[in-house]
């Protein structure tokens, strides 16, 4: 087994619902993530798969620390993180770096590359003066492909695909060893998304980086990813070797999933099948007792999907949170038509995973 360098335990990042007009009260909580155990091998890439508001941006921020976690523990080469005390945790962080979604808003623009690749190495105090910051900062803009005359060029002038290089040239300028790439391609065009994705690849393998990739784009994380985890409602549901995934989903969520991925063969296309989710994504806020996915899930059973949440468990080779991955993958279960529970807010209000559709809008308060 290799060598286990980010181990995740137990992990939860709850955002307190505060009301008040003088003094704010605590009404409540954003579930953004609950309860995420996950490992990632020293020199592997972990994908992070998941829809919107599910919560893989906040575990990777909570995982670097950038998002305080409410409970859980990060173990990061056999160090605790959360238990480190301010000043050790800055040291720390040249070890880990992280790439940010959107290339523009992540660079200063009143600062020329430069000044925004030195900025960390003098925060940390690498390099004994100028002479030897900018020979570091040389050598990432050429790792990633820029010329020596970028250094001086602002933001603005450049491409999305070169503003991107630049977010990933800060990160390297530390040299870490783990790397978080938050949706590193998702603003990115078709060609220049590749390009990205190779390079982080060739960086791995000259610098034994470890990556963890966010993204929805299953694609992507298929091309790069040796492990993949799915996340729902700040909770992971199935975590497989990449190629098995792919080939044998058991989650039905990883299912439903997977079946919107187009394929480039008309013939398959036609032929294979479609899972359409009923309903909406469940509030973080309220969500649903028992299996989170139970409100939208096409398998979903009348005992225990409602009232047990089921552990992440080892089922041939994979882990998967569902009661019946087994009776699903030998088709003893076969799917069936779901709903979705009209709420008037009126009368109740919306209750994890209902669709709201009142006949009024005067009923909304």
């Amino acid at each position: 087994m290799s060598e286990t360098l980010v181990e995740v335990r137990d992990l939860k990042v709850h955002f307190p619902i505060t009301r008040g007009v003088v003094f704010d009260r605590v009404i409540g909580h954003v579930k953004a993530v609950d309860g995420v155990d996950l490992r990632i091998a020293r020199g592997a890439t972990y994908g992070l798969v998941g829809e919107s508001g599910c919560g893989k941006s906040t575990l990777g921020r909570a995982i670097l620390q950038l998002t305080p976690p409410t409970s859980g523990e990060v173990v990061f080469d056999g160090v605790a993180l959360n238990q480190l005390p301010s000043g050790k945790l800055r040291s720390m962080r040249q070890r880990f770096q992280m790439i940010f979604q959107d290339p523009m808003s992540s660079l200063d623009p009143r600062q020329n590359v430069e000044s925004i690749l030195v900025e960390g190495l003098q925060a940390h105090g690498i390099g004994t003066g100028r002479d030897e910051r900018r020979k570091i900062i040389a050598d990432a803009l050429d790792a990633v492909g820029l010329p020596r005359w970028a250094l001086s060029r602002y933001p603005h002038e450049f491409s999305g695909g070169q503003r991107q290089r630049i977010g990933i040239a800060r990160a390297l300028v530390f040299s870490p060893e783990l790397i978080v790439a938050d949706e590193p391609v998702s603003a990115l065009d078709v060609s220049i998304q590749a390009q990205v994705i190779n390079l982080l690849d060739e960086l791995q393998t000259e610098r034994g980086l470890t990556y963890l990739v966010i993204a929805h784009d299953l694609a992507v994380v298929r091309h790069i990813s040796d492990t993949i985890g799915v996340m729902y409602l700040g909770a992971l549901v199935e975590e497989a070797a990449s190629d098995r995934l792919y080939r044998e989903p058991l989650h039905p969520y990883t299912r439903a999933l997977l079946s919107a991925v187009p394929v480039p063969d008309p013939d398959v296309e036609d032929r294979r099948e479609r899972i359409l989710l009923a309903g909406d994504l469940p509030s973080p806020a309220n969500p649903p007792t028992g299996c989170r996915f139970h409100t939208r899930c096409p398998w979903a059973q009348p005992t225990r999907c409602a009232d047990e949440r089921p552990a992440l468990r080892e089922v041939d080779g994979s882990r998967v949170a569902c009661h019946w991955a087994e009776q699903i993958a030998s088709g003893a279960l076969r799917p069936h038509e779901v709903t979705p529970e009209v709420v008037h807010p009126a009368r109740g209000g919306i209750g994890p995973g209902a669709v709201s559709a009142p006949s009024e809008p005067e009923t909304y308060v």
